[in-house]
């Protein structure tokens, strides 16, 4: 048991997230990330605020040796699937939140220094006999593991991996350097059981070749797998609301409709119809409607985008701000910051980060709580 290699803080996580009133069971997921029986190379990628990382953190404690979690998952849904006890805390998991930056962290160096050597100490204390050196690369330590060690493998489920592209301290050569690094660590290595990675933006925007294309990769926009994991369903609201219904609340100020209108708004390829489920739980613990859209780097990036006028851009937002669906060719690879060239692009990258809806070639505002962020953006541009 370590920091990085079957340990706990996932664990504890999910259980704050399972003790919630407003939890919502997801854990049918695992059906499709069952070892052997279905993808090994899984990438999801959604906006913030849509569940990923109290995703990663169930994943992490269903699978985790490190950790007894058949209290919580005895009584959700994923128990009641044969092979449930056969993988309940039976596999080695690494789990890597890659937003997790050291302190004053100033370099890339510094930034994968902390994962190498953090991993590399849990594979040494866990694995004395394979004889790890210091100075091992962390696909060299882990072959040793699976070869000297009875051919253990490993589940990674990795968090926010894109995080270093969105930061000032690494250069282009190094957010390479990076994309690089994972595919050392994961493709084509026999001791990989399950790669379950996450994160914003898609892999074909910074994998220039062939790095990370052992990937099968969900988004919002263009797959309808795993669709209902990610944002909370209408049926999913009901049973919110219910709990909500009878809770001992003498002023309730919040009906049904209301978190409609203030909430739902997105929609995935399916057409399936999803709430911001960050925006929801807050809602309804609060018993209070409004805006938790939390605002924070693109939102800046996206103002100074408008605010240039590209391509006659803030005339689009007037007619989004009039509750009207605009024409878009949205490209999910397109959107990164400071790379935004065209109308396209910056609608691309409104999808990508939770600001738009896109469906039937169209981008709208999703709902209310979007519209009035936008409106508070709109006043202003130049």
């Amino acid at each position: 048991m370590g920091v990085y290699l079957n340990g706990t803080s996932a664990y504890g996580l999910f259980q704050e997230d399972y003790s919630m009133t407003y939890y919502i069971d997801k854990t049918k997921i695992l059906s499709e990330l069952i070892p052997m029986k279905g993808l090994k190379y899984v990438a999801i990628t959604r906006p913030r605020r849509f569940g990923k990382t109290v995703m990663a953190n169930m994943i992490a404690s269903y699978f985790g040796k490190g950790v007894d979690s058949h209290k919580e998952f005895d009584s959700l849904a994923v128990s009641k699937y044969p092979w449930y006890t056969e993988h309940l805390n039976q596999h080695n998991v690494i789990h890597i939140t890659f937003n997790k930056a050291p302190a004053n962290c100033h370099s890339y160096d510094q930034y994968i220094s902390r994962f190498e050597k953090g991993l590399l100490t849990d594979l040494q204390k866990t694995y004395p006999e394979a004889e790890i050196e210091k100075d091992d690369a962390l696909w060299d330590a882990l072959t040793k593991v699976y070869e000297y060690c009875g051919g253990e493998k490993f589940i990674f489920v990795l968090d926010e991996w894109d995080y270093i592209y969105h930061q000032n301290f690494a250069d282009d050569r190094e957010k390479a350097q990076f994309t690089k690094f994972l595919s050392n660590l994961l493709k084509d290595n026999a001791y990989v059981e399950l790669a379950y990675m996450t994160g914003i933006l898609p892999i074909a925007k910074y994998s220039s070749g062939s790095e990370l294309n052992m990937f099968c990769e969900y988004t919002m926009v263009t797959e309808e797998k795993y669709s209902e994991y990610f944002g909370f369903t209408d049926r999913e609201v009901d049973e919110l609301y219910d709990r909500y219904l009878k809770r001992n609340i003498t002023d309730r100020k919040i009906t049904r409709e209301q978190l409609r209108t203030w909430y739902d708004g997105y929609h995935t390829k399916g057409g399936e119809r999803v709430y911001n489920p960050r925006s929801v739980v807050l809602a309804l613990e609060n018993n209070n409607l409004g805006n938790y859209w939390t605002s924070s780097g693109p939102y800046d990036e996206l103002f100074y985008y408008i605010g240039a006028n590209v391509d006659s851009v803030k005339d689009d937002v007037g007619l989004l701000l009039s509750n009207l669906a605009v024409p878009a060719k949205v490209r999910e690879y397109a959107a990164t910051s400071m790379e935004l060239k065209t109308r396209d692009e910056i609608f691309s990258a409104m999808v990508v980060y939770g600001f738009l809806n896109y469906e039937d070639g169209c981008v709208s505002v999703p709902n209310r709580e979007l519209m009035e962020t936008l409106a508070e953006m709109a006043p202003r541009f130049p």
